[in-house]
């Protein structure tokens, strides 16, 4: 596998920013279900891949998720094209059979609903973060949120099910506004070690 080249690396880590502020233009459904396909490629424990993306595109659903955020997330919410929720689904399980047939009986592997929830949560976590960078391969800009009411947004969006809200990312094509200067980061010294 070879090196990212430097223009790559900075429209994944150096140069992309969450974006506040956003062109309004509608994303094409094709784009969506690209993206999602890019996401699923991500590495999942035993491939158990939790997470459900719900893509709120339509000014009644926008409407409704924003009612549900706290602060200035719904004005974002409200401008972005697109905001996605990122959920993980407790009967993951369910799906090991097919997603993991090396091992059979993986299912019962996750019979502790504490163990089965950690796992979920964690590995949805991590499929987001796939999700924040396969949009920007994409040419998407990103803007994670976590500022808002899960329990009514599971209401809301994943009644009737076994899914849980982890947070949401507006995804799009986004402006300067709102943009904040970048902030630190801590360096490895600070972070790190090598042992």
């Amino acid at each position: 596998m070879a090196k990212l080249d430097t223009p790559a690396l900075a429209q994944l880590f150096t140069d992309a920013r969450t974006r506040n502020g956003w062109k309004t233009d509608p994303l094409p459904e094709s784009l969506l279900r690209e993206l999602y396909d890019l996401t699923k490629f991500g590495p999942t424990a035993v491939n158990s891949t939790p997470a459900r993306f719900v893509f709120v595109t339509s000014p009644e659903a926008k409407a409704k998720l924003a009612a549900l955020s706290s602060g200035s997330n719904g004005k974002k919410i409200l401008q972005a094209p697109a905001t996605v929720i990122i959920g993980y689904d407790l009967d993951f399980p369910e799906t090991l059979d097919t997603l993991f047939p090396h091992a059979p009986g993986a299912k019962d592997w996750f019979g502790d609903a504490a163990g089965r929830e950690a796992t979920a949560f964690r590995n949805s976590s991590l499929q987001g973060g796939y999700f924040i960078l396969a949009a920007r391969a994409l040419g998407l800009d990103t803007g994670p949120m976590s500022g808002f009411d899960n329990a009514a947004v599971d209401a809301a969006f994943f009644a009737g099910t076994n899914i849980k809200s982890n947070f949401i990312v507006s995804i799009g094509y986004g402006t300067d506004e709102g943009l904040f200067p970048r902030n630190p980061r801590l360096d490895f010294e600070a972070a790190a070690k090598i042992l």
